[in-house]
C-alpha cells in the first residue's frame, strides 16, 4: 500500500473521533506492511492528557510486539505529533513518521528534531491528504464554536 493509501486509514481513525465528540486526530503504524496499531485521540472519553491518536496507536503496537522497541515500523498520523508524542516516537525508535497537517497552535515533531539532538531521528513525510485532514479539522472546530453560541 502507498503513503496516501495507510493515510486515508489513518483519517478513518480521525472520523472515528470526531464521531465521539473528540478533536479528530487518527493514527496507524504499519510494520513490513502490516498495520499492527491504531488509534484515535480520547483525552475528553478518558479524561487523560496522554490519550493523543498517536500515544494509544504506539502502547499498543508495543503490546503487540512485546517490546517498547519499534524499529523498522512506520506512524502514519493525520496531524503532525506534538512534543509529547515526539518524545515516544523517539524513545520507542520508529523509522519513520509521515503525517497529514502540520499543527498551528503548537511546536511539532518537526520543530523538536530541528531544535535538538537526540540519538534517533525518524524519516519524517509531511503533508500526506494534507488538504482532507485540515478540512476535518476546521470543520470540527467550525462546528463546537457553533454549538458553543447557542
Amino acid at each position: 500500500m502507498s503513503d496516501e493509501e495507510y493515510m486515508q486509514l489513518a483519517y478513518q481513525q480521525a472520523c472515528f473521533a470526531r464521531d465521539m465528540d473528540e478533536v479528530p486526530i487518527g493514527a496507524i503504524i504499519v510494520k513490513e506492511g502490516e498495520i499492527i496499531a491504531t488509534g484515535y485521540n480520547r483525552k475528553e472519553s478518558q479524561h487523560d492528557v496522554t490519550a493523543h491518536a498517536e500515544m494509544i496507536a504506539i502502547r499498543k503496537a508495543c503490546q503487540k510486539l512485546k517490546s517498547w522497541h519499534l524499529d523498522g515500523c512506520i506512524l502514519y498520523s493525520t496531524l503532525e505529533p506534538c512534543i509529547m508524542c515526539s518524545g515516544a516516537i523517539i524513545q520507542s525508535r520508529i523509522e519513520k513518521v509521515v503525517f497529514a497537517a502540520k499543527g498551528q497552535r503548537w511546536h511539532g515533531l518537526s520543530t523538536f528534531l530541528q531544535s535538538h539532538e537526540f540519538n534517533h531521528h525518524p524519516q519524517i513525510v509531511s503533508g500526506i491528504l494534507e488538504e482532507q485532514c485540515c478540512l476535518l479539522l476546521s470543520q470540527y472546530f467550525k462546528e463546537k464554536r457553533k454549538h458553543d453560541k447557542s
